[in-house]
């Protein structure tokens, strides 16, 4: 369910000036979150202040400076969990902070980077950190394990369960824009980097379901919800066959396609195959290495999290 939050978020806007980005009510010293809808209908109206909102994918097709000059005055820049991939020095723009949790709490806490992160940000109009969930095993950390900053919780945990798949969690970039777009606020909502392909120097996790995410992005970059910088969706030739050939429907066009991958995609499955066949012997010394690596700390942190719900069942 999607309410239309124009008129809360004007009034909030009203109320609030332009003091800060983080909703009072989605402050906390604790890891409880507001209520899940109220919450939602908090930081819409946060948003909603703003003319332009650019989220900043930790891409090597993002250009810091670019933005900067693109952008002015009323924008507000998104930036999430490891900024240092993108920012080489501080960034002086209106800027938000999305710290994005796992199991184990905001995966800058449970990995001792808070400093070094905000360090980049945290300029006379850095309006906070948004601790984010999308999934339900995702749990929040205390505010007060950023430091003294002012910190706000948002729980999109249930939001995507209707169509993304059980098997992968949202990334935090796909998870914020998909909701802002159905906030129906005001703002114009830009990409900047969300090209989901690996680079040489970043790796791409397969734990989120890139597909769906590329998909769902692209048929909102085309409705006019997304706005794409360059190198957030580049053009794909499919798009203009219809075009240059009178007399093709852009749906027979899509129909081919979707033939012509499946059969590509099925070449490559061979070739998978082989591949998995002549690399045997080498993934099961892999598997026998690993599984004599100790537990990490962020595994460690997970099963106390999970044992403390347990514990807290029983009672």
């Amino acid at each position: 369910m999607v309410r239309d939050a124009r008129a809360h978020a004007a009034c909030a806007a009203a109320r609030a000036g332009r003091e800060g980005l983080i909703p009072v009510s989605a402050v906390g010293a604790s890891m409880r979150p507001p209520a899940q809808e109220d919450g939602q209908e908090t930081w819409a109206a946060a948003f909603a202040r703003y003319a332009d909102i650019v989220l900043v994918a930790n891409s090597d097709a993002v250009d810091i400076g670019d933005l900067r000059t693109r952008f002015g005055d009323g924008t507000l820049f998104v930036f999430f969990n490891k900024v240092y991939k993108v920012l080489h020095q501080a960034f002086d723009g209106e800027c938000l902070l999305v710290a994005r949790s796992s199991e184990a709490g905001a995966n800058i806490v449970y990995r001792r980077e808070v400093e070094d992160v905000v360090r980049l940000l945290e300029g006379p109009v850095f309006r906070g950190i948004l601790n984010l969930k999308a999934a339900a095993a995702e749990t929040f950390s205390p505010a007060e394990a950023f430091g003294d900053r002012t910190v706000g919780f948002l729980d999109l945990s249930r939001h995507f369960s209707d169509f993304y798949s059980s098997r992968h969690v949202p990334s935090s970039g796909f998870a914020l824009a998909v909701w802002l777009t159905e906030q129906r606020i005001p703002a114009r909502i830009h990409l900047a980097g969300f090209t989901a392909r690996r680079s040489e120097a970043w790796k791409v996790f397969h734990v989120h379901d890139w597909t769906t995410e590329q998909i769902v992005q692209r048929l909102l970059l085309r409705a006019g919800k997304l706005h794409a910088v360059d190198g957030a969706g580049p053009e794909i030739p499919l798009d203009r066959i219809a075009d240059r050939f009178p007399g093709i429907d852009a749906s027979d066009v899509s129909i081919v396609a979707v033939n012509v991958l499946s059969e590509r995609l099925e070449q490559a499955n061979v070739v998978i195959d082989k591949l998995l066949s002549l690399t045997s012997f080498q993934r099961k010394i892999d598997a026998a290495l690993r599984r004599l690596k100790p537990k990490t700390r962020k595994a460690k942190l997970a099963d106390a999290a999970r044992a403390r719900t347990d514990a807290g069942k029983g009672d």
